[in-house]
Order: structure tokens, then C-alpha cells, then sequence
């Protein structure tokens, strides 16, 4: 069996504080965030985050430590806003192509100047925002509004948003910039972080030291403490985290040259709410041994906008196993999606762990299909495709198998459709989606995908089937080659197909 890479997790947990201890975390989280602002405004300036180190440490009160985490923060947001501009701007030039593909249909079949009209306006809204993002691209030049656009845009608008003054507002929107701070970790460090040490009591709890910066350092006291942390989710994993950290440090006293193989991370985050402070520990899980092995069959799953098709096979590619769920997020809140997603990836991962195979899935980009089908679509659809979480089920599924020593592979999802329609669906008594998780499974396992030798019956989706004759499989040229031509002849024999049937439904003339 292979090793797994590690992987990092996210626990959180709400910690009970006296006064004084809230206080002193509402004032760490406003220096902290004072450094965070200034540091962004000085790169911004073109000034690299190095040399402001030394002015730092002095100007704010903080230690080298303290700095990094605020230097790593935001140059982790930086990046993120630049790697998402490049999705942007392409999620826009595609939406912009099928908006001109509309206004030229409508135009050609003469519809209302009204639609017309509203298209060409959201056509120009497009236009005038891709330009923004190319030249903010071009220049390198990064937007971040720290305490959210939205609190920011309320002040031009106080009694629509429940604010009486403007210095109500502004109490609000400075509280809201400075209720967080990050401090990161580090192998090499005790505890995984410098500076806020986790101790394990007896009792199984935790015990945080944290360390202030020297602005807020009053009569040689240096930490707050907060005792008797307790996480419902990630205890044991936290715990394995400062073990192994323990281990690194003990062997490198011994000047061992393993020490090097133990050692994790531990990064934390502060956060105050409405109800008070939550603590977010960011480490990585142990290592573990996958369960499931492909030499035995694999798990395919097919995932559309209201339903998951999952089809599991044996050694050879044959279906033994094939199932739908339901999966409908339009209508529910985001709180409701995410149950939802985590009960549907829980029975995947159960299926899996009691075959011992893996899952295998689509490699999607379904922000380009979102904007492709858009223009396209009914009203009904477009609001279904809308609350699609996609990426949010995906994640759970991939969370919750490498949890249980469940491997996940992704595979290019070309023509899997096409093929479970046309090699699969009425062979084995399928639907289309059960027909394409087969084609997805098989994907994963590398058995052959060449063409039938014979005329091809195709369900047409509504409980009926149509014939047509397939190519000759060229051997210079990938097989994909071939689907691609019975993808482009399929709709045309459908088409044709329901006008012979609507033709021959009509009674005859009088």
C-alpha cells in the first residue's frame, strides 16, 4: 500500500474568557491588525516585506514572530486575489461570448427591443468590468478591502442598514477590521508555535500560553493564559500534532538525524463574534495507509445539478452496484447545503470503505459551464445551476476519504456522457447519469473505451431510444476522436427523432 501525502485541517472550538482576558485579546487582535493594514499599504507601495521587519518590530511592539504571521497572512491574500483574477477575467471574456451569441439570436428572430435592450446593457456592464480586471492584472495592482466592501458601502446608506449616526457605523466597521489575528506556526518551534503553546493537561484539555506583543507587556507579564480548551472535532489529531512536535524536539537534543521526520505545525487563529471568541487550529493530519486498492473495482460518480449517479464496478469494468441520490440545493441556505453535501459524501465514503475501493470523479471547471449555460438556459434552470455547490461537495468528499485511508481520483471528464449513453445505458438497463458514473469508474480503472462495432440505440431521455450507425474507428487518431463525432451526430438524429414523432402524434386534417 502507498503513503499519503498529508494534508492540513482546520479545527475550531469556542473558549470561555474572563474580562480581563477579552480585553487583552480585543487589543492584541487591533495591533495585529494595524500591522496587517499598514504592512498591505507599504507593499502595495512596492516595498518589499522584508525590509520592513526591523521598523515594524519597533513602530508596533511586536516580535519577529508576530510579524511573519501578519507578513504570511497577507501575502497569502495577495496571491489569492491574483490566482483568482486570472479565473475572473476568463469566467468574463466566456460570458461576454455567449451574451453576444444571445443578442445575435434575438436580433436574428426579431424579438422585443426591450430584451434586446436589457442584454446589450448587461453586455456593456461586462465589458466595462473585464477591462477593469485586465488592467489591474497588467498593472499588478491588487484590491483588498479590509472589514468587507459591503460594511464599507453601508456608511452611504446608515438607516437602510439599521446605523442611526455615522460614528455608530464606524465603531462597527473598526470592531469589524479588528476581530481577528493569525499566528503561525512551525515545525521547528515548541508546540508547533512560538508563539501560543498548546499544553495537554490530565484532565485531556488544553492549556494556551500565548504570548503578547511588548506593546501590551504590563508588569513583566508576557502571556495570557487560557485554560481548559477543548475541540469537539480534531482533538486527537491536535494531540498527535504536539506529540510529534515533542518527539522532534527530544530527538534533535540528542542530535539524532531522524528528528527531521517528526514535527508539525500548528497555526492558530483568533476570531470574535457576536457570542465571543472562537479559536481556529490549522494542522496537519498523521499519515495513514490508503484502504482501498483499485485491482478490485472502482466507484464511479456523476454529479449534475439536483441528483448524484454513483455506479460501482468489479475488477473488470462490469457494473455489480448502481444508486442515486438526491442532492437539490436550490432553496436551501448555505448552512443546509453544507449538511446536506456532508451526509451524501459520509455514504460515499461508507460505500468505499465497505468494498474497499476507491471513489473516482470528474475533473470539472463548472464556473466555465456556469457561464456558458447561463445566457442559455430557462429561468428555472439558471436558479438551479446557481446554487449548484459543486466545488462544496467535492471538497467533503475528498476531506472525508483521505480521513479514512480512502483514495479519491479525478479523470478528464471528456465525452463520459456521450459514451455511457451510447455503450452503456440500455446494455446494462441504466439511466444516462448511471450510464456516464460507469463510464467514470471505468475511466479510473483504464479498461478500453473504443466504439460498439454495431448500430448504436441511444435512449433519448424520455423512455424511448434512437438508431443510428456509428463511425469506423480510425487507429491513427485517439478514440476520443470518434466519440467526438458521435457527440456532434447525436443531437441531429434526436432532433429528427421528435419531429417524426410530434408529426405522426397529430390527427389527421378534415
Amino acid at each position: 500500500m502507498q503513503h499519503k501525502k498529508s494534508e492540513k485541517r482546520t479545527y475550531e472550538t469556542r473558549i470561555t474568557l474572563n474580562d480581563k482576558s477579552i480585553t487583552t485579546l480585543r487589543k492584541y487582535a487591533h495591533v495585529m491588525s494595524c500591522v496587517s493594514r499598514t504592512l498591505f499599504s507599504s507593499i502595495a507601495a512596492g516595498v518589499s516585506a522584508g525590509a520592513c521587519k526591523s521598523s515594524y518590530q519597533k513602530q508596533f511592539g511586536i516580535t519577529a514572530r508576530q510579524f511573519n504571521s501578519c507578513r504570511v497572512e497577507i501575502e497569502g491574500a495577495i496571491e489569492s486575489i491574483k490566482e483568482r483574477r486570472k479565473g475572473q477575467i476568463s469566467e468574463s471574456k466566456s460570458r461576454i461570448e455567449e451574451l453576444e451569441k444571445a443578442i445575435q439570436k434575438l436580433e436574428k428572430k426579431k424579438a422585443s427591443p426591450k430584451s434586446i435592450h436589457q442584454k446589450k446593457r448587461r453586455l456593456y456592464s461586462l465589458a466595462g468590468k473585464c477591462t477593469k480586471l485586465e488592467k489591474d492584472h497588467a498593472d499588478s495592482k491588487i484590491r483588498l478591502c479590509f472589514g468587507s466592501k459591503k460594511l464599507f458601502h453601508a456608511q452611504f446608506a446608515l438607516e437602510e442598514n439599521g446605523y442611526t449616526c455615522h460614528k455608530e457605523w464606524k465603531d462597527s466597521w473598526q470592531k469589524e477590521r479588528g476581530n481577528s489575528f493569525f499566528l503561525m506556526g512551525s515545525k521547528d518551534e515548541t508546540c508547533g508555535n512560538q508563539t501560543c503553546k498548546a499544553v495537554l493537561e490530565q484532565d485531556g484539555s488544553f492549556t494556551l500560553h500565548l504570548r503578547l506583543p511588548d506593546a501590551l507587556v504590563e508588569n513583566n507579564e508576557k502571556y495570557v493564559v487560557i485554560p481548559n480548551v477543548r475541540f469537539a472535532y480534531g482533538h486527537k489529531e491536535i494531540i498527535t500534532s504536539l506529540q510529534s512536535c515533542q518527539v522532534r524536539n527530544t530527538l534533535s537534543r540528542e542530535k539524532s538525524p531522524s528528528y527531521k521526520e517528526f514535527g508539525e505545525a500548528i497555526s492558530y487563529r483568533f476570531l470574535e463574534d457576536k457570542k465571543g471568541f472562537r479559536i481556529f487550529v490549522t494542522t496537519a493530519l498523521a499519515e495513514k495507509k490508503w484502504v482501498t486498492n483499485k485491482s478490485l473495482g472502482a466507484i464511479g460518480v456523476d454529479i449534475n445539478a439536483d441528483h448524484i449517479a454513483v455506479t460501482e464496478t468489479d475488477r473488470f469494468g462490469n457494473p455489480i452496484r448502481h444508486e442515486v441520490f438526491s442532492w437539490v440545493c436550490y432553496g436551501k441556505s448555505h448552512t443546509q447545503t453544507k449538511a446536506l453535501s456532508g451526509d451524501l459524501a459520509k455514504q460515499l465514503v461508507d460505500w468505499a470503505l465497505a468494498s474497499k475501493k476507491p471513489i473516482v470523479i470528474e475533473k470539472l471547471d463548472f464556473q466555465k459551464k456556469k457561464s456558458a449555460l447561463k445566457e442559455s438556459s430557462t429561468a428555472k434552470q439558471a436558479r438551479l445551476l446557481a446554487s449548484f455547490a459543486h466545488k462544496s461537495l467535492i471538497t467533503y468528499i475528498q476531506s472525508r476519504s483521505f480521513r479514512f485511508g480512502v483514495k479519491v481520483e479525478e479523470v478528464n471528464p471528456a465525452f463520459t456522457s456521450v459514451i455511457g449513453k451510447v455503450k452503456f445505458a440500455k446494455r446494462y438497463g441504466l439511466s444516462i447519469h448511471e450510464a456516464a458514473a460507469l463510464c467514470i469508474a471505468r475511466r479510473g480503472l483504464g479498461v478500453s473505451e473504443r466504439l460498439p462495432r454495431h448500430e448504436a440505440q441511444v435512449p433519448d431521455g424520455k423512455g424511448d431510444h434512437v438508431a443510428f450507425s456509428l463511425p469506423v474507428r480510425n487507429r491513427d487518431k485517439h478514440v476520443w476522436s470518434s466519440w467526438r463525432i458521435v457527440q456532434r451526430k447525436y443531437p441531429v438524429v434526436l432532433a429528427a427523432h421528435f419531429r417524426a414523432k410530434r408529426s405522426t402524434s397529430r390527427s389527421p386534417p378534415a
